[in-house]
Formats: structure tokens, sequence, C-alpha cells
């Protein structure tokens, strides 16, 4: 068995039927088909349950495929290695976001496009679950996210730099005034207001430490509003829903024309950001530099 039947593998594993799975590797089917038949007699185990022309991993397919993608993605992290070693700075640079990290990355982006112009960049947005799934798949190489970062793996799993603290701001209602009498606001102050609150069924830390500073200071905060997604929040802000509390930062991404910002001045509540990537795994040269970038920058 060799490397180019192990994709092939991964292919029908992945599309779930062999047309398909042909398709997706450009060849004809019979080809793939006999070339699966192989695999599976010489393996001495079927790989796939076959119900009419769908296919569906057997136990032992299933721990096959796992093996599979390990021996593939080595594979592939050595050659990527080998080449590097004769190489400048160069190919592309995979890197997710959370949406509330996004405004962190254009300054960082620019500078290093400077210094190494051969490097072209893919950014992929998601929550932070979302992250942890690319990174473990190796969609993307580093995430830039709040840390710690939520996903479905050990902690363990990866490595962490924490590049940037940033303080939480209330952001409200232009039309409610606030801000015309002071420039910033005690947590006890929001007893009384409708909050909007960022979370999704599976991202809740952030949620928990706002309730958690309320309940230090004595109240349970009225959450009018759970949402996953901070752009639906600001409009919600803007229709004079609620106030939520977001990031600082975030907010260089959004136009203050129907919102206003305020410190709160009583809690050292603070959003730590931090790059991740997949420990024990190759990095290539520019994630590396790119990282030492963002350690500095």
């Amino acid at each position: 068995m060799d490397i180019r039947q192990l994709r092939y593998f991964l292919a029908i594993a992945k599309e779930e039927q062999v047309t398909r799975a042909a398709r997706t590797l450009n060849m004809e089917q019979p080809p793939l088909s006999r070339q699966l038949k192989l695999m599976e007699e010489e393996l001495g185990v079927k790989l796939f349950d076959r119900v009419g022309r769908e296919l569906f991993l057997t136990k032992a397919g299933t721990v096959f495929e796992k093996r599979a993608k390990a021996l593939v993605q080595q594979l592939e992290e050595t050659v990527l290695e080998i080449k590097e070693i004769e190489q400048g700075i160069r190919g592309t640079l995979s890197i997710g976001s959370t949406f509330s990290c996004i405004s962190l990355l254009p300054i960082p982006i620019k500078k290093f496009r400077d210094e190494y112009p051969e490097v072209t960049f893919t950014i992929l947005e998601g929550d932070q679950y979302i992250l942890g799934e690319w990174i473990q798949n190796r969609i993307i190489e580093l995430g830039i996210t709040r840390l710690p970062l939520e996903s479905n793996y050990e902690a363990a799993t990866y490595s962490t730099l924490p590049i940037k603290s940033d303080p939480f701001v209330l952001v409200l209602p232009k039309q409610w005034d606030l801000s015309k009498s002071r420039q910033s606001i005690s947590i006890k102050d929001l007893a009384d207001m409708p909050l909007l609150s960022l979370k999704s069924d599976k991202v809740t830390k952030l949620h928990e430490k706002i309730v958690y500073e309320c309940r230090q200071f004595g109240f349970e905060p009225t959450i009018v509003c759970e949402c996953p997604s901070v752009a639906i929040l600001i409009s919600l802000v803007v229709a004079g829903i609620g106030a939520t509390i977001l990031p600082k930062s975030v907010m260089s991404s959004f136009p203050l024309l129907e919102i206003e910002m305020m410190d709160i001045d009583d809690t050292g509540f603070q959003y730590e950001v931090g790059v991740v990537w997949l420990q024990n795994r190759y990095l290539s040269k520019s994630a590396r530099h790119f990282i030492k970038l963002l350690q500095f920058s």
C-alpha cells in the first residue's frame, strides 16, 4: 500500500461515494473502485459498509481513516520541511481568527508582507470551536483568538502565546445619552440595564465571566439576548434593544455613529488575546516568523 492509495481512501471516506471521490480526484470511477478493493484485500477487512451507492466507514475503516490522515499529514509536513531548508520564506500562510480579533491582523500582516513579499495569506473567520477543528485538520496553521481557547480537544494539544491584553468596554445605544454626563461607568450601574451577551451553545466563557463580575457586585444581570455574532449584537445595540460588553479593540471595526463606548472603571476585566497552533507538529517558516512578529509588535 502506498501514499497514493491512502489519498484515494481518504477521498472516498470524505465523499462517502466512489463516484464523487473520483470526481474530486480527477480520475475515472472504475480504477478508484479497483484501488479500494485492493486495499481491502491487502488489509483483510472491509473498510466501508455499502448502502446503495453510499459508503459508510466500518469500525476498522474509522481506525484506518485516523491513521491514514496522520500518515498523509506527516508526509506533507516532511516534504514542506525539506523544501524549506533551501528556500526562503515563501508560500501561503493560513490563519484563522475569531471576529473579535480580526481587527488585530491588518497591521502585522502589512509588516510581514513588507519584509516577506513572497508570502501570501489565507484568512478564515470562525468561532473558537471551529478554529480548534481547523487547526487540528491543518486547514489553518495559526489561530488568533481570546484565551483560553474553547475547543473539543485537550488544552495540551495546542501551543499558545499571549500577545495582547485588551480592556472590556460597555457598548450602548447613542440615544441613551449616558456618556454626556460621564466618560466611564461602574459595574453596579449595569444592574438595571438590558444586556446583550456574546454566547453560543459551545463558546460560553465570556458570557460566564460577565455574569460572574456582576454577581461580585451583588446583582444578577438582565440578559435579554444571547448571540454568537458580534455584528448582530452591534445591530441590536443600534436598534436600542440593549447594551453589550465587548473588547475595546473590536470596536475599531464599527463606525460609532449610532453607538457609544464607555470604560468600565471598577473592574480589572481584561480580554486576553493570543496565537494558537498545534503542538508537536511542524510549523512552516512563515508561521514561525509571523508568531515572532506578533510577539514583539
